[in-house]
């Protein structure tokens, strides 16, 4: 059976942990009354058999266990009139908090123990009490918000229907006036029919009623019948409505740009617009944001609800230890007043649930029950066994092949500098790519395992979906199904080079993987992990597009990722160079690395990783001007200059660039390194009570932390052997740029735990567990 205090730990919300019911304290309290009791008995027994044993000790066990059991009746039939303790509660004059207060109606033999443990109880009561309120106020404020949210976006959705139904009728009267000739038709030919002006001037009073009271609940028109001061000439006012559409993707940036510009044009006083405008996708996206938020509403409430039955089993088991402990029955009386309590008699949460649950089914469900359930409710998919059976097939398949691999490389003799230079220009370079990335994805599923094992919120904090994200099962699947695809290719190619075939074809094996990882990487079809290779896609789409778009957490994430993966980057390009050069067929490898070009794409792809995240700093400094950023956006420009360093020396080498090198790298390591500490991982407070570290911490050993600490330190010097240049030959040189780029990935394995856990951290001080979505209507007080 497993114990209460596990079960609470495996089940209470992480980012609310400290508002909890602190059971394990209670605990303590608990064994302290044992520990004081087991010792003053066993003084009384000392004491008794002093004089040794008499004949008349049976007699005597006997009368105390009739007296105890007739204690024990009388104390449960008079449990009404001879309580134990008495909780009261008292009320705040300043606000309605209520402080429930515990009093001792009967003498203890542990006395001062059992004291301390109620006044603890009472703490603990009124901590959970206080927090549900604040909670529960926060949920009803917020779904106040979104009913009014709601009724704006019907009324909105009523003025398109609206329009579009008048339209179709304008269109209808057109096609009949068609058929007179065209010598009739003027200016005046709309307001000759006097029932037309009629329903034309009732359809725009109605829509101007709901324009106004649309205006009253904070949409802003242009030109409505409050603000309107031109009209055109066939009489329709133009209406254009701004929505706040956050700029969360490069494309809604763009559609914001040129929403604004198109506004301007039909409400330029030169230019005369067509009619009526009201963006149907911005509408539509509004929607979509309103859908979202009540998602997470729902969800808020499920976890208010959740911590509300938790905190209740806690307070029941702790006070049965207590009973247990002292043989007196308080639990009862103590149980009602937490049954009394807020957390437990308020009903508000459920009932907006249910409020909730009709809502969503009724306008975003089609009346399906099921559907919105999907959406409120998601399920979480549950481990397949048949994913730790493949994860350990592919393993070992992919340990057979690779010495399968280095027994023939070593027969064939593919290493020797004198004899196959050209595989290690050409072949190498392919396989490099998919051994870092595979490398990345086994650390990556090493970072999920721990993250889970912690209780970090990942899923939060990057905002994946549960019911899809990546698990570190599925993480580690994907990594050895990769590398026993890649060492199964890179044996077929030895094989097929030992086989005497044309090397121009065996050479193309290298390229055709690649154009298959691609294929797998952008196909549509719902196999191999569609959410999260599109997800993947999304993510590296908005990287590219950096200025554009509000920067997430998940953004800047994987934009540190990259900047790990340089030498990554630089293999791809001479990949590609080689392959569409047609090198492959001509084996001039040296083509690619003589040119000009290659030369300067060098520089580039060397700084695009870092430039990518400087323009994010860049971004999140202008939307929340907070100057922290700007200092971040530092760092990658000094990485950026220490990089560009390092590249030129490559190719100069002299003491002037050994010096600039020297100088640029230093200072941007220091940079690097207390921006890691510091900022990144929250660590190096030398007030802390964990010396040199910070406050709160997750992993229990603290030596553990400054082993990272130190392993950082080591890895982020690892760029001294590119001005040290402990080279011997070229197949040696090619292998420990590969193992110094495995080490960088390693780093950011390393360093994304620490990263997270302080993120972790920033919430659960927060009490950050539920998104806040923004909401595309702004309040009326806000506007101005």
């Amino acid at each position: 059976m497993v114990k209460f205090s596990k079960e609470l730990e495996a089940q209470l919300i992480p980012e609310w942990k400290e508002a909890f019911v602190n059971y394990w304290q209670l605990k303590k309290h608990v064994k302290k009354i044992k520990l004081s009791r087991t010792n003053k008995q066993s003084a009384s027994a000392e004491f008794t058999h002093d004089f040794g044993r008499s004949i008349l000790d049976p007699i005597r066990f006997i009368a105390l266990k009739v007296a105890s059991t007739t204690k024990h009746f009388f104390t449960s039939s008079n449990n009404n009139t001879d309580e134990i303790i008495q909780v009261r509660s008292k009320s705040m004059d300043s606000d309605e908090e209520v402080l429930f207060q515990t009093e001792l109606l009967q003498l203890f033999s542990e006395e001062d123990e059992v004291r301390l443990f109620f006044e603890r109880l009472d703490e603990e009561l009124n901590k959970v009490n206080q927090f549900y309120k604040t909670k529960e106020s926060e949920f009803l404020e917020r779904g106040e918000i979104l009913n009014k949210q709601l009724q704006i976006l019907l009324d909105l959705k009523q003025i398109v229907g609206d329009r579009q139904r008048r339209r179709k009728s304008n269109a209808g009267g057109l096609l009949h006036r068609s058929s007179a000739s065209f010598s009739s038709t003027n200016s005046d030919s709309f307001s000759e029919n006097p029932a037309e002006l009629n329903d034309s001037s009732t359809e725009m009073s109605q829509t101007d009623e709901v324009i106004a009271a649309l205006e009253r609940n904070g949409v802003n028109f242009m030109n409505s019948a409050s603000s309107r001061a031109m009209m055109t000439k066939k009489g329709k006012p133009k209406v254009a409505m701004r929505i706040d559409i956050p700029a969360t993707t490069p494309a809604r940036t763009i559609s914001a740009v040129t929403s604004m510009l198109w506004e301007d044009l039909v409400n330029h006083p030169k230019k005369e617009g067509s009619g009526d405008f009201i963006n149907r996708k911005k509408i539509q996206c509004a929607e979509k944001m309103i859908r979202s938020a009540f998602v997470e509403l729902y969800r808020g409430l499920g976890l208010l609800k959740t911590y509300s039955s938790l905190n209740m089993v806690a307070f029941t088991k702790i006070l049965k230890k207590f009973d247990k402990v002292s043989n007196q029955q308080a639990s009862a009386s103590y149980l009602k007043a937490v049954k009394r309590s807020h957390f437990i008699s308020s009903d508000k949460v459920v009932r907006l649930m249910d409020e909730v649950e009709s809502i969503f089914t009724k306008h975003f469900a089609n009346n399906d029950r099921k559907k919105a359930m999907k959406f409120l409710r998601p399920q979480q998919q549950k481990n397949s066994h048949m994913v730790t059976f493949f994860v350990g097939l592919f393993t070992g398949s992919f340990v057979s092949l690779f010495s399968v691999y280095i027994i023939l490389a070593h027969l064939s003799g593919i290493f020797s500098p004198s004899k196959e230079i050209a595989y290690m220009e050409t072949v190498y370079p392919v396989f490099s790519v998919f051994a870092l990335l595979s490398l990345h994805l086994f650390l990556y599923g090493c970072n999920l395992f721990m993250w889970k094992a912690t209780r970090i919120n990942y899923h939060f904090i990057f905002e994946f979906a549960p019911s899809t994200a990546l698990k570190y099962r599925d993480a580690f699947l994907i990594c050895t199904t990769f590398m026993t695809s890649v060492v199964g290719a890179m044996v077929i190619h030895l094989l097929l080079r030992a086989g005497r075939f044309s090397p121009s074809h065996v050479d193309t094996i290298p390229g055709i993987l690649l154009l298959i990882f691609i294929a797998l990487l952008v196909c549509p079809f719902d196999i191999f992990y569609r959410p999260t290779r599109y997800c993947f896609l999304r993510i590296i789409r908005n990287i590219i597009c950096s200025p554009l778009y509000k920067v997430l957490m998940v953004d800047f994430f994987m934009a540190d990722q990259l900047t790990s993966q340089i030498p990554l980057l630089r293999h791809l390009e001479s990949t590609a160079c080689y392959f569409l050069a047609g090198s492959f067929k001509t084996h001039e490898y040296a083509t690619c690395k003589n040119g000009k070009l290659y030369r300067q794409l060098a520089y580039v792809i060397s700084f695009l990783p870092y430039y990518w995240r400087a323009m994010q700093c860049a971004r999140r400094w202008f939307d929340e001007s907070d100057l922290n950023h700007l200092a971040n956006m530092g760092k990658y420009v000094s990485a950026m200059v220490a990089a560009g360093a390092r590249l030129t020396y490559a190719t100069q080498s002299n003491h002037l660039w050994f010096s600039v090198v020297l100088v640029t790298s230093v200072v941007a390591t220091v940079y690097q390194l207390y921006w890691d500490f510091v900022k990144d991982w929250g660590l190096l407070n030398p007030n802390s009570r964990n010396p040199w570290l910070r406050d709160d911490l997750i992993l229990k050993n603290k030596s553990i932390y400054y082993l990272s600490i130190a392993l950082n330190v080591v890895l982020r010097v690892a760029w001294i052997e590119s001005i040290m240049r402990f080279r011997i030959n070229p197949v040696e040189t090619h292998l420990l740029d590969f193992f110094l780029a495995s080490l960088e990935v390693i780093r950011r394995g390393h360093w994304n735990f620490y990263r997270l856990e302080n993120e972790h951290l920033n919430n659960v001080g927060k009490f950050r567990a539920v998104k806040t979505v923004p909401l595309p209507f702004r309040d009326a007080d806000s506007d101005g």
